[in-house]
């Protein structure tokens, strides 16, 4: 059931002989389309008994990289609306994996640091980062995986790069 008391409406099975889905599959852009609302599902799934999401971890993921950051990198460099940042942050910080302190060359900033707490939740959850991949890639050889991995990779750049 939905939240309005509708019946859910449940995911069929699609057949790939369908022409319409045989079109679809010839679009790279759809199939990684695809891949990345079921990544996401996985993740999100993965990461449910913590309460946090996908969207959270990227963000602790981030911090991990660097000695802290104010919220408006954080939005640049993950993509973020900056107000989502905001709910964001203030959802890890409750939680005490994240501070916010004051920026070390300007006392007046805020930047947004991993608290301790932050970095054993990231240990803690790259096992679930693993299996979500393996999943996802398991029709794929070793090979393949990182031949997948390095053109991903190489996209990602150029896309950050405009």
């Amino acid at each position: 059931m939905t939240p309005q008391g509708k019946p859910a409406v449940q995911a069929r099975p699609v057949d790939a002989d369908e022409p319409w889905m045989r079109e679809l599959h010839a679009d790279t852009g759809y199939l990684l389309y695809r891949l990345g609302l079921r990544s996401g599902q996985l993740f999100n799934a993965a990461l449910q008994e913590s309460g946090l999401r996908l969207r959270h971890y990227a963000l602790l993921r981030y911090l991990a990289t660097v000695e802290g950051a104010p919220q408006r990198e954080l939005s640049e460099r993950l993509g973020y609306d900056p107000s989502a940042i905001v709910g964001l942050v203030d959802d890890l910080e409750r939680l005490r994996l994240v501070e916010r302190r004051p920026a070390p060359a300007d006392r007046r900033r805020r930047i947004v640091v991993l608290a301790e707490a932050g970095r054993t939740y990231l240990r803690d959850t790259d096992e679930a980062s693993h299996r979500v991949t393996e999943e996802l890639t398991g029709p794929l050889s070793a090979e393949e995986r990182e031949t997948l991995h390095t053109l991903l990779l190489r996209v990602a750049k150029r896309d950050e790069e405009r």
